[in-house]
């Protein structure tokens, strides 16, 4: 398969490249009838493909009498050719490639991923998993079951929402015309935000560069004119952030001010101050995203944006994902009631509401006490790991790195010094099974060639230290990599 030669700039998708490359490889011989090729995931990481670019070329092939599909034991191409011909057979077809929109995912690593610094994620086995199915069985096995399995509000399962909003007014993070729904983790809410907001009018939305490219997506793909701020040590540079309110003036302004995807970044409380003072002189909703806030291992609490704004123009984002179980999918929004409304009624066209079960056992697992047991480990843990890693980039990263040294959270921020780029970086280190997120990865407006973002929070102490080791060592093999102290850090 390495004579396989495509074309990204053809006009030709590459599905279709991929399809008459093995059938031409078939015909010189140089694929073997009978042969055996490849799995899809095992071939889309040789070639730098998306899985399912090979998946639709091995579809195509099958349908047209070349390759054989047999479960369990793979794809292989067939001993004899059957009367249909390849491209009769895509000139009936749709041209599903260039009736849709292009994927936007990176490709498959090529080889297996040992140690991945890739995924945000807590720690899997620090999960109560015995609480967890015994909490689920208690809601299961109750008498509210029958109706927790019915059809709900899309303002979410009632009783969780009392519970989340009391909490929330306990903690001042409620006015008194504030409402709360309950939806499928953050990034949903900032979906129905998007939609409410631009809907295709092309008005601005601010957001932080670099960034969690989920934002950059749902906000693209709304119609808004997407203008970015860069970041410093401290988090958004509000007098950047000013000069662009009044050259564009924004609509809404996405913000994370605790322990930032990516660089790990938390705004001090007087930046937070003159940040809603700013919002609220310029009419400029704020959008805190708050999702990892609770994961604070050493300092000072802050409060956050919510709270310090008494005109109501902050909407607050929180989630369950990253202090609980990622894969429950139970996040919430506080906002002014009207806009509460509109996100309800726009969620209802979406999926006319969240999963109560989830809501239901994620209420029960609060209540319980096991959400504080767990919270406090977890803090421990991350605790643990951050301090890990600030270790290992101390020791293994290449003279005059500098990274960002958070108080919690599950990611920090590294620039490499010239000559070093991510890319290549990563390229060495994926041959060792270790990977990561290229800086580039979280652009918006400025390019971060030089920069990657290491997450730890899913990572054992052992696991980062030895990850760490295999990318200095990767580091050092270039020939400008000096083997020095590193440079103070940001």
């Amino acid at each position: 398969m390495s004579q396989i030669d495509l074309d990204p700039n053809s006009d030709v998708p590459l599905y279709k490249q991929l399809a008459e490359s093995v059938r031409t490889l078939v015909d010189r011989g140089a694929i073997e009838r009978g042969e055996r090729l490849p799995a899809t995931r095992e071939l889309a990481g040789l070639l730098g493909l998306n899985r399912t670019t090979v998946s639709a070329a091995y579809a195509m092939l099958e349908q047209s009498g070349l390759l054989e599909g047999h479960v369990g034991r793979g794809s292989f191409i067939a001993k004899s050719d059957r009367p249909l011909a390849l491209t009769s057979l895509a000139a009936r077809s749709i041209d599903w490639e260039h009736l849709l929109p292009p994927l936007e995912s990176l490709s498959v690593p090529a080889r297996k991923i040992s140690i991945s610094f890739a995924s945000s994620c807590p720690a899997g086995e620090a999960f109560p998993l015995a609480e967890f199915r015994r909490l689920s069985k208690e809601v299961i096995d109750s008498p509210e079951a029958a109706q927790i399995l019915q059809l709900g509000s899309p303002h979410g399962y009632p009783p969780l929402r009392r519970y989340l909003l009391e909490n929330a007014l306990a903690a001042g993070m409620v006015l008194p015309g504030d409402d709360l729904i309950v939806t499928n983790g953050c990034q949903q809410a900032l979906d129905l935000i998007a939609r409410l907001f631009f809907n295709g009018n092309g008005r601005g939305v601010v957001i932080e560069d670099p960034v969690y490219r989920g934002v950059v997506r749902v906000f693209a793909r709304a119609g808004a004119t997407v203008l970015s701020v860069p970041l410093d040590e401290s988090g958004i540079d509000l007098n950047a952030l000013q000069e662009l309110i009044h050259q564009h003036r924004p609509r809404l302004l996405v913000v994370t001010p605790s322990f930032q995807n990516p660089t790990g970044a938390t705004l001090p409380l007087e930046r937070r101050k003159r940040l809603v003072d700013l919002a609220q002189r310029h009419g400029l909703v704020l959008v805190e995203n708050d999702i990892c806030s609770e994961l604070r291992y050493e300092g000072k609490s802050l409060p956050t944006l919510k709270q310090l704004d008494e005109s109501g123009s902050t909407i607050l984002l929180r989630s369950y994902s990253k202090i609980s179980f990622p894969g429950l999918r139970v996040g919430w929004a506080i906002a002014p009631r009207p806009v509460i409304a509109r996100m309800a009624e726009a969620k209802q066209t979406s999926d006319l509401h969240s999963d109560q079960l989830s809501q239901a056992v994620l209420l029960r697992f609060a209540e319980s006490g096991e959400l504080a047991r767990h919270l406090d480990l977890t803090r421990r843990v991350g605790a643990e790991r951050l301090s890990s890693i600030l270790r290992c980039c101390a020791r293994y990263l290449p003279a005059g790195s500098r990274f960002t040294r958070p108080e919690g959270g599950m990611s920090l921020w590294v620039d490499l010094p010239a000559p070093f780029t991510a890319e290549t970086l990563l390229s060495r280190v994926e041959q060792r099974g270790v990977d990561f997120l290229p800086g580039n990865f979280f652009s918006v407006q400025r390019s971060h060639p030089r920069a990657l973002r290491l997450s730890f929070g899913g990572l054992s102490p052992d696991q980062i230290s030895r990850g760490m080791q295999i990318l200095g060592e990767a580091a050092a093999s270039e020939p400008a990599a000096a083997l020095e102290p590193v440079a103070a850090s940001v």
